[in-house]
């Protein structure tokens, strides 16, 4: 039909007077002209007809994945490979007559669809890794480093392609140059290569996942993962700043994941409180009986009163001397008292490691520490519910004769030096 067209209008330029050279010319510039007017009315009714209505049809469906297709711009993408084939083959019907131009024509065809369809795939690309992450799997393994190296690898094939066409060369002697500039390649490529590699042993080991909770201290990172690609891993720290960190960096590197922590339901509370040795001393009966006011301690204090009483008469103790025997200590019941209270907290973890020890005392007195869990994981939460604890502790040891110890400041040097002062002024009057 084509080449009807072309001879009517050769046949109607030479009417006109036009030699049949310029009349052949003229024919197929027309008829070329008309195959592009084609492909440009094909390409509207693709965008504005066909590509229009199936939108409205698959924002009407129930499933999600169409409408990710058309949000990456797949279809619309596609449609542009349409034209280019139209030319692509209506130039070899209308300028048969001029080899060179169609092979020029049909070359710069070539680029276009070449470039038009690495579009189409990396659109393809983007909706597959934007689907998978539609799926819960997605939580635990993070795919956007493969797609990288899939996007890199693409593109590479594409820049071989279109650098074959402009030369005009075959596609191996373009691979096969590349090969011989291996050791250069590696060398561009380096991070990538590295963190492909460490991306996948991240992966494989499920070592970082998206939303985890990290702390790298060589790296200033400690904060929430916000990203994982294929040459950084991105933090997003608690004070709002972002670190990006390299994948292969958190292979070779020690960090620290707080996964195991929110998973296990509990967080931890671990902190000391050193007590003055000093006002440690063994309890009175008028400071037993004060006690057993305390109504949480108060069963343990008649129970261990009992315990002693009895031990001390079983082998024969003489009690006018305090080292004599078994007697209850200031720093014990205020212990058991630490003990009790925690565990009538509502926000502590029962099921879990439950201790309040004493550590090896030093200089700074005898520490108290607390090792327990809370309920509550949330950073904020979990800050209250410990200042919470150690108010009332601090507020409660002094009820037991207890002294915490502190280091003197300028404050108590001066106290003390004015206090000799009138000391010594007394003494001279």
């Amino acid at each position: 039909m084509e080449l009807l067209v072309v001879a009517g209008l050769k046949d109607w330029f030479e009417s006109l007077g036009l030699m049949e050279k310029h009349a052949v010319l003229a024919a197929s510039v027309t008829a070329f002209i008309l195959v592009l007017i084609i492909s440009w009315i094909a390409f509207l009714v693709l965008n504005r007809v066909i590509i229009y209505y199936l939108k409205k049809l698959t924002y009407h469906t129930q499933t999600t994945w169409d409408n990710i297709l058309f949000e990456k711009k797949v279809f619309k993408r596609l449609s542009h490979l349409v034209p280019a084939i139209i030319i692509h083959y209506g130039v070899t019907l209308v300028m048969e007559d001029f080899p060179v131009a169609v092979k020029v024509i049909q070359s710069a065809t070539y680029l276009y669809m070449v470039i038009a369809g690495l579009l189409v795939i990396d659109a393809i690309i983007n909706s597959a890794h934007e689907i998978y992450n539609t799926l819960p799997v997605s939580k635990n393994r993070s795919i956007k480093g493969l797609v990288q190296v899939v996007k890199i690898f693409i593109y590479v094939l594409g820049l071989g392609i279109v650098i074959s066409i402009i030369l005009q060369k075959n596609l191996t002697t373009f691979f096969a140059g590349l090969g011989a500039m291996a050791a250069v390649v590696m060398l561009v490529f380096k991070d990538s290569i590295l963190g492909f590699v460490a991306g996948v042993q991240l992966s494989v080991n499920d070592m970082v996942r998206l939303g985890d909770w990290i702390e790298m201290p060589s790296r200033n990172a400690d904060g929430e993962v916000i990203d994982i690609s294929l040459n950084t891993v991105k933090v997003r720290n608690w004070d709002k700043t972002v670190s990006t960190i390299p994948p292969y960096a958190l292979v070779t590197e020690s960090f620290t994941n707080w996964r195991g922590m929110e998973e296990s339901g509990g967080r931890r509370i671990k902190r000391s409180i050193n007590i003055d040795m000093k006002s440690i001393h063994f309890l009175s009966k008028q400071e037993i009986e004060k006690f057993k006011k305390i109504q949480i301690i108060r069963d343990y204090i008649e129970k261990r009163e009992i315990e002693v009483e009895q031990y001390n008469k079983e082998h024969g103790v003489d009690e006018s001397m305090p080292v004599n025997g078994r007697r209850l200590t200031n720093i014990g019941t205020f212990r058991k008292y630490a003990e009790e209270y925690l565990k009538r907290h509502p926000k502590i973890h029962n099921d879990m490691t439950f201790l309040v020890r004493h550590l090896q005392p030093t200089d700074k007195g005898l520490p108290i520490e607390i090792y327990v869990f809370s309920n509550d994981q949330r950073w904020a939460f979990y800050e209250a519910i410990q200042a919470d604890i150690f108010d009332h502790i601090l507020a409660v040891i002094p009820q037991f004769g207890l002294s915490i110890f502190q280091s003197p400041t300028g404050d108590d040097i001066t106290r003390f030096l004015e206090h000799n002062r009138e000391t010594d002024t007394q003494k001279l009057f």
